[in-house]
């Protein structure tokens, strides 16, 4: 294409100079630099998260990833360790001090507190770091109180509307918990347990319950005060028997057997 109809350094704009006009060195210098300035411009803005003109996708840059990758795991770390009691309730723990025990920056430590700011599971003290949320067993029977009333109702009609067969494929999940509670570990048999109560509550294919069964169920697992283990082995081993006693009550249709083990399984959660 020609210059004329192209227009000035190809930008679509008409050339106001007459056709076959030479340009001067110092314009086409100019004109170049000109063009610079602006992608600069251009890519200084898509730095900042501002609109630019330019309409070509740019993908993300790979270290977004890697920081929201370390994000999450420290994140289940210190989840882990908040169930473990490691952290210990009504005490402040700094990003910066959490970063160097994690080996990584205190950025991705604050972003994680944040998250579990949001759950209830820590609370923000100003120019200190976090304050792990102090709760009593009044609060964990209150816990237990909602999580039956959502939960039993959802199983017993689970009981009578799911094909006896189905409840074989969520067996390996609950010895699954049996395995983790043989452990003694309360973090590990946290996640297991978690798992399975999950997998379990989506046959009922709402997807918000789950959720919030989820999140109530990780807030009942949160340590007590007084200290940071309230549950020994054997209370783990005898909860995660529960479990397999559930899905043998679900598979053969007995409703009644079901509300028992669901209502005593979680008035024994800690």
């Amino acid at each position: 294409m020609k210059q004329g109809a192209q227009g000035s350094a190809g930008t679509g704009i008409p050339d106001p100079r007459p056709r076959g006009s030479r340009v001067p060195p110092q314009s086409r210098a100019a004109d170049m630099d000109r063009d610079r300035n602006r992608d600069l411009a251009d890519g200084a803005g898509a730095v900042r998260g501002e609109h630019t003109h330019s309409e070509t996708p740019i993908p993300r840059p790979r270290a977004v990833v890697q920081r929201s990758s370390v994000r999450g795991q420290i994140l289940d770390a210190l989840r882990t360790a908040l169930v473990g009691g490691e952290l210990t309730p009504g005490e402040v723990y700094s990003a910066p001090a959490l970063g160097d025990r994690f080996g990584v920056s205190a950025t991705p430590v604050r972003e994680a507190m944040q998250q579990l700011a949001t759950e209830g599971a820590v609370e923000v003290v100003p120019n200190r770091g976090f304050r792990v949320v102090e709760r009593g067993a009044r609060e964990l029977a209150e816990l237990a109180e909602i999580r039956a009333l959502i939960e039993v109702p959802v199983m017993l009609r689970l009981a009578r509307t799911v094909p006896a067969g189905r409840w074989s494929d969520l067996r390996p999940l609950a010895e699954g918990t049996v395995r983790a509670a043989s452990t003694g570990c309360r973090a590990t048999y946290a996640e297991s347990d978690r798992a399975f109560h999950c997998a379990l509550l989506s046959l009922s294919g709402n997807e918000q319950l789950v959720q919030i069964a989820e999140d109530l169920h990780r807030r009942a697992q949160w340590p007590l005060v007084g200290g940071p283990v309230t549950r020994g082995r054997a209370d783990l081993v005898a909860d995660a028997a529960e479990h397999l006693a559930l899905l043998d009550a679900l598979a053969a249709g007995e409703w009644d057997v079901v509300r028992s083990l669901v209502q005593e399984h979680f008035a024994g959660a800690a």
